[in-house]
């Protein structure tokens, strides 16, 4: 069962008189768990891709299906809750809320849900701090963590709100080649245990090896 489908998607840009096409109608299918990963050189359409996927950009043309629902259609209220409830992100640079420890960073998106208890709340953040294993650092603020470690906090907090889907863009690209590695291991894992679709946009060669399933983009087109 296809849990997200991308018909003949486009995007265009206007650089000052020059018409940018930056995809040139993209067309994908991706099922619940898989672990997808989208290759291409930069500039040649990744990150534009994944950002309609997460609905933090609009295509110009062609169709998104999330969950049987075509999120093109939505209004901007309906693609926030969409953003809140359905889907993860993952960030290169982590996006983690400085003065907050890491606690309070994976409870964050849960406070925005408004729908639980405190209760519920603290088990739910305990829980995936102890599955990305940092249960000991959880009162840490990222400035006392390392790289790979704040990429965990990254996941941590991706994974609190149970969704449907984890964007990750360019998730290894601040690592070293070791750390690379474990965080790789460890969105592996949790892709299995927990049945979380992932969609990676990489250039990194190792992300390879963990993919279900490999598409290349190149000057906007899809080949898989």
């Amino acid at each position: 069962m296809n849990l997200l489908t991308l018909e003949n998607i486009k995007k265009n840009y206007k650089l000052g008189e020059t018409l940018v096409e930056a995809l040139k109608g993209i067309n994908l299918k991706v099922e619940k768990s898989d672990f997808l990963s989208i290759i291409g050189p930069s500039g040649s359409g990744k990150t534009t891709l994944l950002n309609i996927i997460g609905c933090i950009d609009n295509p110009s043309d062609g169709k998104v299906v999330l969950s049987n629902v075509e999120i093109t259609n939505l209004n901007d209220k309906e693609i926030t809750n969409l953003r809140l409830h359905k889907l993860g992100f993952i960030f290169q640079t982590f996006n983690l809320i400085p003065v907050l420890n890491i606690r309070e960073n994976v409870e964050f998106p849960l406070l925005l849900m408004k729908k639980f208890s405190k209760n519920e709340i603290d088990k739910k953040v305990e829980k995936v701090i102890k599955e990305v294993g940092l249960e000991n650092f959880i009162n840490h603020r990222p400035s006392e963590l390392s790289g790979g470690q704040r990429q965990r906090v990254a996941i941590a907090r991706a994974l609190v709100t149970e969704p449907e889907i984890i964007l990750a863009d360019e998730p290894t690209a601040n690592l070293d080649s070791k750390t690379s590695e474990q965080i790789l291991e460890l969105m592996k894992k949790l892709n299995v245990s927990n049945k979380t679709t992932f969609i990676f946009s990489t250039h990194d060669p190792d992300v390879l090896k963990y993919a279900n399933r490999i598409v290349k983009i190149k000057d906007g087109l899809l080949e898989e």
